[in-house]
C-alpha cells in the first residue's frame, strides 16, 4: 500500500464579511486562509482535505460563498461534512448550487487515493448534539459494503460517547444510544478512524479499538483546564494524517496563540437547554 496522506480541518466557522456577527470570536476567513498557504507549502502535497462540520457560523447561503470563495486557494479535492452550525439548506445552495430536496442529510461517500471516506451528517437541526435516524444507519451499512476491500474513514462533525453511560454533556456527542449502535456497525468494517469536531480541543481516543480523532479547528478553543464554565480561548490547528499499511497516524499543526479569553458560557444553562430539548422530543 502506498502511504496516503491527508489534512484534518473542522469548526471553520467561516462568516458573512458584510454582517457583522458579535457570535464570531475571531477572524475565520483569515485563519482559514493562513492554514490554507501552509498546506500549499507542503513539501508532500496531500491526496484531500477533510473539513469535518461547522463550515459556516450562521448557515447563511453567503457565508458559504464566502467559504467556496475562499477554498477556491486550494486545487486538493475537499470532502465535507455539515455540522450543528451548518444548515442543510444553506450549504446545498451555496456550496453545491443545489435547488431541491434541501433538508436531506448530507450523508455521501467516495474513494480518493485507495481510501474510502464515508461521511455522516449527525446534526439535529435545531439542536447542539448529534443524531442520527434509522434510515441514515441504513444508508451506512450499504455505503461500507460498497467497497469492502478498501480501508475506511468515517468523518462526521459529532464525535460518539467514549464512556458506558449517558454523560451528563450529551450535547458535545451523537446520542448516547446511537453511538452504541454505530459501533455494533463499524466493528469489523477495517475502519481507520473517525474525524469529527464540534467541542473545539484536540483530541485522540481509541473507541472499540477504532481512533477517534477530534481537531480544535479554526475558530477558537476550549480551555479545558475549566470545568464549571465553557471558556472559549484564543487558539487554533490542524491535523496531518497519513495511512499506512500499518494504520492511521496524526500530526498536529499549531498556529501560534495566546489564550487570551474570547468568551465563556454557563454550561448550567447549556445542560438546562439541552435537557429541555430532549424532554420535549419525548412527550
Amino acid at each position: 500500500m502506498v502511504e496516503t496522506t491527508f489534512i484534518h480541518i473542522t469548526d471553520l466557522h467561516v462568516g458573512n464579511p458584510s454582517v457583522a456577527d458579535s457570535h464570531l470570536f475571531s477572524d475565520t476567513s483569515a485563519t482559514l486562509s493562513r492554514v490554507l498557504a501552509l498546506i500549499g507549502s507542503m513539501d508532500r502535497k496531500p491526496q484531500f482535505i477533510i473539513a469535518s462540520g461547522d463550515l459556516t457560523n450562521r448557515g447563511d447561503v453567503e457565508s458559504y460563498r464566502q467559504l467556496r470563495s475562499l477554498m477556491a486557494a486550494t486545487d486538493v479535492p475537499v470532502v465535507y461534512a455539515i455540522g450543528n452550525h451548518d444548515t442543510r439548506a444553506g450549504f446545498y445552495k451555496g456550496m453545491l448550487d443545489r435547488t431541491s430536496d434541501l433538508d436531506a442529510p448530507y450523508d455521501h461517500d467516495q474513494v480518493i487515493g485507495g481510501i474510502h471516506i464515508v461521511t455522516l451528517d449527525t446534526t439535529t437541526p435545531g439542536e447542539i448534539g448529534g443524531s442520527l435516524t434509522p434510515a441514515q444507519f441504513a444508508w451506512l451499512a450499504h455505503a461500507l459494503d460498497r467497497h469492502g476491500d478498501l480501508p475506511k474513514l468515517i468523518v462526521a462533525h459529532h464525535a460518539p460517547v467514549l464512556g458506558d453511560a449517558v454523560p451528563w454533556d450529551h450535547w458535545r456527542t451523537i446520542e448516547f444510544s446511537q453511538s452504541q449502535q454505530l459501533a455494533g456497525v463499524l466493528k469489523g468494517r477495517n475502519i481507520l478512524g473517525i474525524l469529527s469536531g464540534h467541542i473545539h480541543h484536540d483530541r485522540f481516543s481509541s473507541w472499540h479499538g477504532i481512533p477517534v480523532i477530534v481537531g480544535m479547528g479554526q475558530h477558537a478553543a476550549t480551555d479545558i483546564l475549566t470545568t464549571d464554565i465553557l471558556r472559549m480561548v484564543e487558539g487554533a490547528s490542524f491535523g496531518i494524517g497519513t495511512i499506512r499499511t500499518s494504520g492511521l497516524t496524526m500530526a498536529l499543526v499549531p498556529l501560534p496563540q495566546t489564550r487570551n479569553e474570547l468568551n465563556r458560557y454557563d454550561l448550567s444553562l447549556l445542560r438546562h437547554k439541552q435537557d429541555a430539548a430532549m424532554a420535549g422530543a419525548t412527550e
